[in-house]
């Protein structure tokens, strides 16, 4: 016994000693040819400093690089300078200290694109569309949404005055903001559609998203809620363990929901629902559309692989790359692809993409059908035995086509919504008794929460939008007058009486929303069967 200890020693050392000098000498190498790579960019960096024709900043250089090597691997490792690193981690932790608007450059100017409901800019009177003309004494000609941002955030209590310029107005309008911690909401409606029947829409990921949906779980099912519609339409995924905590309250205790490989030993894990959730009877349809990613596919893939829930909508996004960001120098990141997911079935759901990467980024502007070509490699089972594939997104159990705000728009509709015209309309609207810093200032019409769009209101948005120097294909207007109606009452609703206000209403003219209700018979099917196993 103890020859044969000192034998197996004796191996193991020799055996050690010899990888040790194979491990070594290749170091050696693999340093030698880093320093080289080095060499060559830090001359070229030097030549482009000294010899281009303009004065760059060094910056700009670097991080231009940066970006440039990250396009040769894939479409979602980047790089993140500190501003993007730092409003990242906001989004993330969801709350920090400002005003609470989002802000982005449009046509050279810094132009307010949304505000969160009760901030401090929501109560001063900003709103949606408002370009950002000052902050304090300095004009803000020529400014980037950066340097917005360095100006308007500072400590809770403390004031930054603004000059803004609205469409409509000739005047600018001026005002004083008061700073306080703003709280990113990713649970923002939350409602009961019915008697019985529940509503979440989920925007977003964040930290704070699985505490969020379990306080409006509580409060819809203290108003009777006996069913659930899980809404993951136009989300963009987020952190990883609150994905994992949200398809947990729907899945019975170790239920895989989804497993990650990697080229680094810890990139291997799996993830199972660590304790039984809260809700694992509860009949649920989970919407998707072609905007759902990441985060979003987790929990759809995990209720269909588990036959736990109806998925309905359109196909998602199909990302299923998993980024881990790391810190390098001056507050600055990169986000680095380093492993993928697989939904419990087996399946990758990635979206393949060229060298270019445009096909692959512009998926939610191409037209999708109820059926596309599978290869037979990527078929996979459910819990149930029903047929899955992967290789492109989720698929959902029951398409209903949806793009924009559950409804199949027409191509110049669709524009108008992306240029924004409709919240442009919108603040021809006031509501009775606002008495905001410029409420009235551009407004033509007061109304109340029970307003409707009438015949006449439609046609002034006609004539607005030919007033922008739009070409009007009325055929297309005429074709989606729903569309139209719906959109002017979402966004006029968005603006003065709330986004739950506003998504409530919406939910009454949604196409796609109102399909996916005639599916709980067979959701609860679906629960009772996979009760059984």
């Amino acid at each position: 016994m103890h020859q044969t200890g000192v034998s197996v020693a004796a191996v193991f050392v020799a055996l050690s000693a010899l990888v040790g000098g194979f491990v070594g000498a290749q170091s050696v190498s693999i340093h030698d040819q880093l320093a080289e790579r080095q060499r060559v960019f830090t001359a070229a960096l030097a030549t482009v400093e000294q010899g281009y024709v303009e004065v760059l900043a060094p910056d700009r250089l670097v991080y231009g690089s940066i970006e440039g090597m990250l396009r040769t691997l894939d479409p979602h490792s980047s790089f993140l300078d500190p501003g993007q690193f730092e409003r990242m981690r906001e989004r993330q932790q969801g709350t920090y200290f400002g005003i609470g608007i989002t802000i982005a450059q449009i046509n050279g100017e810094v132009t307010v694109t949304s505000l969160f409901e009760g901030s401090p800019a929501y109560r001063a009177g900003i709103r949606r569309g408002d370009v950002i003309a000052g902050v304090g004494e300095e004009t803000a000609k020529g400014w980037t949404t950066d340097d917005v941002v360095l100006r308007v955030k500072g400590p809770r209590g403390t004031t930054v005055d603004m000059a803004i310029r609205r469409p409509g107005v000739p005047d600018l309008i001026r005002l004083t903001v008061e700073r306080d911690e703003i709280k990113i909401v990713t649970v923002r409606t939350a409602f009961m559609m019915e008697p019985g029947t529940g509503y979440v829409r989920l925007q977003d990921f964040s930290e704070t998203t699985d505490r969020e949906l379990g306080e409006a779980l509580a409060r819809l099912r203290g108003e009777g809620m006996e069913r659930l519609i899980l809404d993951l339409r136009d989300n963009p995924g987020g952190p990883l363990d609150q994905a994992i905590a949200v398809a947990n309250r729907f899945l019975k205790r170790g239920q895989m929901i989804v497993y990650t490989r990697g080229r680094v030993p810890n990139m291997d894990d799996e993830f199972r629902a660590p304790a039984g959730g809260d809700y694992p009877d509860v009949p649920l349809v989970v919407m998707v559309n072609r905007n759902s990613a990441s985060a979003s596919e987790i929990v759809s893939g995990a209720m269909q692989d588990h036959d736990r829930g109806l998925v309905i909508g359109e196909t998602t996004f199909g990302k299923a790359l998993v980024q881990s960001v790391f810190r390098i120098s001056s507050g600055a990141a990169l986000a680095l692809t380093t492993g993928r997911y697989y939904t419990p079935s087996g399946r990758l759901i990635q979206r393949p993409w060229d060298g270019s990467f445009d096909e692959y980024l512009t998926y939610s502007l191409q037209e999708q059908s109820a059926s596309r070509p599978h290869d037979a490699a990527e078929l996979k089972y459910t819990g149930g035995g029903r047929k899955v594939y992967g290789g492109g997104g989720i698929e959902p159990d029951h398409f209903v086509a949806g793009p924009v705000e559950g409804f199949d728009a027409q191509r110049f509709t669709r524009l108008l919504y992306g240029r924004g015209a409709f919240i442009s309309f919108a603040e021809r609207f006031t509501k009775k008794g606002d008495t905001r810093p410029g409420a009235a200032s551009a407004a033509v019409h007061t109304v109340e929460p029970d307003w409707i769009v009438t015949d006449a209101i439609v046609e002034e948005f006609r004539t607005f939008i030919a007033d922008q120097r739009v070409k009007v294909d009325h055929g297309a207007f005429d074709a989606d007058l729903p569309f139209i109606r719906a959109m002017i009452r979402f966004e006029v609703d968005n603006d003065l009486f709330g986004i739950e206000e506003a998504r409530r209403n919406l939910s009454k003219r949604d196409p796609q929303l109102q399909s996916a209700l005639g599916y709980f018979g067979e959701a609860q099917q679906l629960l009772a069967s996979s009760r059984d196993r």
